[in-house]
This record gives C-alpha cells, sequence and structure tokens, in this order.
C-alpha cells in the first residue's frame, strides 16, 4: 500500500496532531496512506525566512531516509520545496501552493490569512513563483503565536475578522496560512460566507490525484 509521507518542518507535536486530524477524512481501506512526522530539528513555529532556511537541510536529509509514493511539506510557506523536490524522484508537494490551486480553481481572487506578517514575504514569493500574485485579492496576518493558534478559542475571533476582512476586499475563497488554523475552519467559513480552505487538506486531495489509480 502505498505511503503519502506529510513532514512537519516545525518541532510541534501538537501541530502535527492537528495535521493528522485534518487528514482524517481522507483515510479509507485500500487508499495511500497519509504518515504525519515531526521534524524534530525544526523550530516550534516557521514565523521568518530563517525559520525558513533552518529546515530544509534536516527536512531533505527526512525525505532521503525514509522512501515514499508522494511527500507533502506541511507548512503553508513550503519550506525547502525546491531543494526537497531535487532530493528525490518521487512527487513533493508543498501545502501553500496546493491552497492556492484550489483556490484558484473555485475563484477569480482569494485572500490568505496569515499567522504573522512576516509570513507575508514567503506567500508573495511563492504566488511570484507560480505567476499568480495579481489574483490575490488580500492577506491578513494575525500576529499570534502557534500555542494560542492552537488553541480551540484563543485566536478564532481574530481569524474571523480577518476572513471577513479577505471577503471585504473581494477575495471569493480564503487559504488558511497555516496549517496551526485547521481546527478553526468551518467558523472562517460561516463568518466570512465563501469557501475556506486547509492547504493540508488541499495538499492530500492533490497528491491523491498525482499516484496511479487502479482500474476496476
Amino acid at each position: 500500500m502505498a505511503r503519502i509521507l506529510v513532514v512537519n518542518p516545525n518541532s510541534s507535536v501538537a501541530c502535527s496532531d492537528g495535521i493528522a486530524t485534518a487528514l482524517r477524512p481522507f483515510r479509507w481501506p485500500g487508499a495511500p496512506q497519509f504518515e504525519v512526522v515531526t521534524l524534530r530539528e525544526g523550530p516550534s513555529a516557521i514565523y521568518d525566512w530563517r525559520d525558513w532556511h533552518s529546515v530544509v537541510d534536516p527536512l531533505c536529509r527526512l525525505i532521503e531516509r525514509e522512501p515514499a509514493a508522494a511527500y507533502i511539506i506541511a507548512c503553508a510557506s513550503d519550506p525547502g520545496i525546491e531543494a526537497a523536490r531535487a532530493t528525490t524522484e518521487q512527487p513533493v508537494f508543498g501545502v501553500f501552493r496546493c491552497a492556492v490551486a484550489t483556490a484558484t480553481a473555485r475563484a477569480e481572487r482569494f485572500g490568505v490569512i496569515a499567522i504573522v506578517d512576516a509570513s507575508k514575504a514567503r506567500h508573495l514569493a511563492a504566488l511570484r513563483a507560480m505567476g499568480l500574485e495579481a489574483r490575490l485579492a488580500a492577506e491578513v496576518a494575525l500576529n499570534v503565536t502557534m500555542e494560542a493558534l492552537l488553541q480551540p478559542e484563543a485566536a478564532r475571533a481574530s481569524l474571523i475578522s480577518a476572513g471577513r476582512s479577505c471577503a471585504a476586499a473581494g477575495a471569493g475563497a480564503i487559504i488558511l496560512g497555516c496549517t496551526g488554523m485547521a481546527h478553526h475552519r468551518a467558523a472562517v467559513e460561516d463568518a466570512a460566507g465563501v469557501p475556506v480552505i486547509e492547504p493540508c487538506q488541499a495538499a492530500a486531495a492533490i497528491a491523491l490525484g498525482s499516484l496511479p489509480q487502479p482500474l476496476r
């Protein structure tokens, strides 16, 4: 049975647990299996470019020693994706790029909710690489810690406000710009009134579609 390795490049086990919960709908008998692993060498969260660059080498070494049918980098700034793709012949998916692909399939313009302002530059770099920066309607940063984000309610009001701001700016879909936001998706969608995309789920769907499917 094929294995899809989902790598949380920060060291937060609680964040990895949230990723595994978000992927629960994609687990069924006979399907490729999603395995979520935590990069122990990673920072507690990826807030800035220094954090982004610090995980590239340990991420590549993990991919080298862990064979899989596909890999998902489960951070919404896709750290080290180019290096990871050069490390293996198997497909490597960044959750942010997958979320953007999903958003542009749903709407002409989209918004992003970032964990901190420093995330915006990394998201813009990815959008430029995809040629899609003109379709970004708005990006709103929460400026909270990963610990606050993972709590059930601590950051929810801020997320709802950010979602409404993105929708008011013309976003027809909204991307949750951190994997720690997964459990807030439904609340933000209800408040904003537009589809809200959880990036790990977007990557899971695309990764499954990339693998050969048996004919029945």
